[in-house]
């Protein structure tokens, strides 16, 4: 490893256990000389992410609910008290009631509209507002997002919404936070084995397609993904901000499936 990201500090939001496409990005950063916190929510996801942490040299966790303003001041309070910097953070934050990832896009409940983009969209200005006065020397902000967010995918329905509102909160604040040095950049893979991906509708059907199709024959890997973003967070990253980066396998450029599959 080259110490991309030595000297560097960041918050790592959304490891829910070791098959997470954030705990692939805490393992790549922390692999290129990265310290890490982390956040989680609930007693029973900080026991999961407990050990993970651990292994990793970290002993910064913060229970922070993204939906409970208190909590998320508390969480930054803490973090602001160990570090008297932050350099990034990774916002790899979702959620949609899983009953309405299986049906039609048009049954979707206000409810559950309303909480998907709160929880999966809203929740990267306010993490961000919160994370900027740490920055003191720039930053680097990434989230993670979905292709479903531009092109119709199956069972998506109201993520793909949200994540189209998502992709433009990264150019708006990149916009916004461009100035003070800060840089905000989605990172969207493709289809991926994750206890989020398993909750959508035919998912085994679709991970299966996209690995058959793709330019490259592959899905994602935590690998690939979380070492796009040591990129995107380190000093080579400086002048990339506002972008969805793709890292699918190629599978964003197919107009349709291989001749073998139509």
């Amino acid at each position: 490893m080259a110490d991309l990201m030595k000297g560097k500090r960041g918050l790592i939001m959304g490891v829910a256990n070791d098959r997470s496409i954030a705990w692939g990005v805490a393992r790549a950063m922390a692999a290129e000389g990265a310290e890490l916190a982390f956040t989680y929510q609930g007693e029973a996801f900080g026991k999961r992410v407990e050990p993970l942490v651990a292994s990793l040299g970290s002993d910064i966790m913060v229970d922070c609910d993204v939906m409970d303003p208190d909590r998320m001041d508390l969480a930054f309070g803490i973090l602001a008290d160990r570090w008297e910097r932050l350099d990034f953070v990774v916002h790899a934050i979702a959620y949609s009631n899983r009953s309405e990832l299986t049906g039609r896009f048009i049954d979707t409940s206000l409810e559950n509209f309303t909480n998907s983009m709160a929880i999966s969209c809203y929740s990267l200005i306010d993490v961000t507002r919160r994370a900027r006065p740490l920055m003191t020397n720039g930053g680097t902000v990434l989230t993670l997002t979905y292709q479903g967010s531009n092109r119709v995918t199956p069972y998506y329905n109201v993520m793909g919404v949200a994540k189209a509102a998502l992709e433009s909160t990264v150019r708006y604040l990149a916009n916004d936070l461009g100035p003070e040095g800060i840089r905000v950049n989605a990172v969207s893979p493709g289809p991926m084995r994750t206890l989020a991906g398993a909750a959508i509708g035919g998912a085994r059907k679709t991970f299966k397609h996209t690995e058959s199709n793709a330019p490259l024959r592959s899905n994602a890997t935590l690998e690939a993904v979380g070492g796009t973003a040591v990129f995107l967070a380190s000093d080579y990253g400086s002048c990339t901000t506002g972008e969805i980066v793709r890292v699918d396998g190629g599978f964003h450029v197919l107009g349709m499936p291989q001749t073998d599959h139509l």
